[in-house]
């Protein structure tokens, strides 16, 4: 990667780790300018004109439906919002494409899928690796809907190991063609598609991605999944023999295919963070509804302490992922302007700042997709028995949400990836993680404390330079056992998940203080800021208790006698936020809501 942050001021990835944050340097979706206002307003329409009507049938994958669906968001330009107007795209910046993402994955059903694939792993590889006329012959039918896309990556051999892929390619003894011949797994729109992305090895030891027109004589498709959810998207598997592809047709380099399928994983992950917490909003809205409506002993259910807990801690939740959701958008956004003001492309700088970031986006598909988890759960469970019927929406959104923890890589490879990332970027000298590790040993030597930050919010900032220092302890002191021939983190995944964690909680926390604080200084804001006050610290009480047990749960795992003494007395010391009385902030919060019958954050 071409790494050019020279001219930047925010954060390098990984880096909100090592150094300070400053709230006047994120974005929060309360600032949105008018311009975004209206993008949103307008996706919330069409969800509302073209996709409400048709929900039911949508309940099933029905022939021809999302291909209408998808050319009527092309009609409006929504499918081509994050590409280069030479193609057809309107180059709309990073927040405001996350807007879209954000608020169409409050539509609830598998058209979201289509969407996202068509949008996402679909045209992403042609708009970084496909030559001019690639672009020219696949990009702009697949922006204007006209072709519609599939990526053909996962085999039944090979999932998360995705390099580990059978499928071989053979160039002919003329050079003008690859022979393709094996077996895709999971294709999502691969039933409806006319374009397929296809990796392959060529000469079956180099991992290359393909261009493949649909109706190619030898490719042929496998019967439509029955699935747990998501039934609206088209889910198949793609089989190749000898399937004759022009060797115009190499996407990429040969053997380079792994910068395809991992740079477009980025940006998947991103937007499935985003997607997450548009569907979450939306459980909660149906929530907080419902609630206020069913009447038990005589009152509404969202009367009841147990309720009021349930819709406080959907709220809380969604609203932190939320925060780290745009926390890292303006992030991607401040280094693509930075890198086209200093001569890159539009594709250059879009390609580079989501490489920068993968580990942010990383973080923000495992908390987008728990996150939306835990709240259509406890929708359901809020609905009690007529949540567990099919005449509600929850029942439908409890399954569908289930995917987001598996696909564009598990949750435990994601969490795996956070630290993986982190490690290699020190190793190469590009994050400085030695001096602030040793500024923490020499801390716990001396015996000083971190003081409290200035102003109405300086125990929190206190809280999260203490919740790094107990990361930069726990992860230095397994990184020097490693290095030392005592420990193989490869062997401890554990461990790796639990430091992992802890640094994905951190990210949150610290994104939710960032936008509080700069909440704090807005003049209109839908809510009081006692709301926005009441959720912070419920937040960071229960990270705080977290954090303490994922940091005490890697120790014990790896060190012992006085060095894990020493370990989990620091680890104390870190993980010290002063209680609050978390019932009355939650229910502040559930009331909120109620009263305004939805979510209204």
């Amino acid at each position: 990667m071409v790494n050019t942050l020279e001219e930047k001021k925010s954060l390098k990835g990984g880096e909100f780790l090592l150094k300070d944050s400053s709230y006047k340097d994120t974005f929060i979706p309360e600032e949105m300018n008018e311009d975004q206002q209206m993008v949103r307003d307008m996706v919330l329409d069409f969800i509302k004109n073209e996709i409400y009507p048709i929900d039911a049938r949508m309940e099933k994958l029905e022939e021809g439906l999302n291909e209408l669906v998808l050319e009527k968001a092309a009609a409006l330009g929504l499918l081509g919002t994050h590409m280069p107007e030479a193609y057809g795209g309107l180059e709309m910046d990073t927040n405001t494409n996350t807007v879209i993402t954000d608020y169409f994955g409050s539509v609830g059903n598998g058209f979201t899928v289509t969407y996202a694939v068509q949008t996402g792993i679909g045209m992403l590889p042609l708009l970084y690796f496909g030559t001019e006329e690639q672009k020219q012959k696949y990009l702009v039918p697949a922006i204007s809907a006209e072709k519609k896309v599939c990526y053909c990556l996962t085999e039944p051999s090979s999932g998360s190991d995705a390099l580990s892929a059978k499928t071989r390619a053979d160039l002919s003894e003329d050079g003008k063609h690859y022979t393709i011949n094996g077996q895709k797994m999971w294709i999502s729109s691969s039933g409806f598609a006319d374009t397929f992305i296809v990796f392959a090895q060529v000469d079956g030891d180099k991992f290359t991605g393909f261009i493949v027109d649909g109706g190619t004589p030898g490719l042929t498709l496998g019967a439509e999944e029955e699935k747990m959810g998501i039934h609206a998207s088209s889910t198949r598997q793609v089989f190749f023999e000898n399937v004759k592809v022009p060797a115009e047709n190499v996407l990429g380099k040969i053997g380079e295919g792994h910068k395809i399928a991992f740079n477009v994983l980025n940006v998947g992950r991103y937007k499935l963070g985003a997607m997450c917490v548009g569907g979450a909003r939306k459980g909660i809205d149906l929530s907080v509804k419902y609630a206020n409506e069913r009447n038990q002993f005589r009152k509404p259910i969202a009367s009841f302490g147990a309720i009021k807990h349930k819709l406080g801690e959907q709220t809380i939740r969604l609203f932190a992922v939320e925060s780290a959701l745009y926390r890292a958008s303006h992030l991607m956004q401040e280094l693509k302007h930075d890198l086209m003001k200093g001569g890159k492309s539009f594709t250059e700088a879009t390609l580079i700042s989501a490489e920068e970031y993968a580990m942010e986006c990383a973080i923000l598909k495992v908390i987008g997709s728990e996150m939306s988890d835990y709240v259509v759960d406890e929708a359901v469970q809020i609905h009690g028995g007529m949540g567990f019927s099919e005449e509600t929406a929850v029942s439908r959104a409890y399954r569908d949400s289930r995917i987001s923890r598996i696909y564009e890589g598990t949750n435990e490879i994601n969490r795996l990836l956070t630290v993986n990332t982190l490690m290699k970027r020190v190793m190469k000298q590009e994050l400085d993680f030695l001096s602030p590790a040793m500024a923490v040993q020499k801390e716990l030597m001396e015996g000083t404390t971190t003081p409290l930050g200035e102003g109405k919010y300086g125990q929190e900032e206190k809280t999260i330079k203490d919740f790094k220092k107990a990361i930069l302890m726990v992860l230095g002191s397994a990184a020097k056992l490693q290095m030392e021939g005592k420990l193989n983190l490869k062997e401890e995944q554990e461990i790796v998940m639990n430091i992992s964690d802890m640094i994905m909680d951190t990210f949150v926390a610290e994104s939710l203080l960032l936008r509080i604080q700069k909440l704090g200084e807005l003049t209109e804001k839908p809510q009081s800021q006692e709301i926005y006050d009441a959720i912070l610290k419920v937040y960071f009480t229960d990270m705080n208790a977290k954090i303490a047990k994922d940091g005490m749960d890697a120790i014990v795992s790896f060190a012992e006698g006085d060095a894990m003494k020493g370990l989990l007395s620091g680890l104390r010391k870190f993980t010290k936020y002063p209680p609050i009385n978390v019932k009355k902030a939650r229910r502040l919060v559930a009331d909120t809501l109620i009263e305004a019958n939805g979510y209204c954050l």
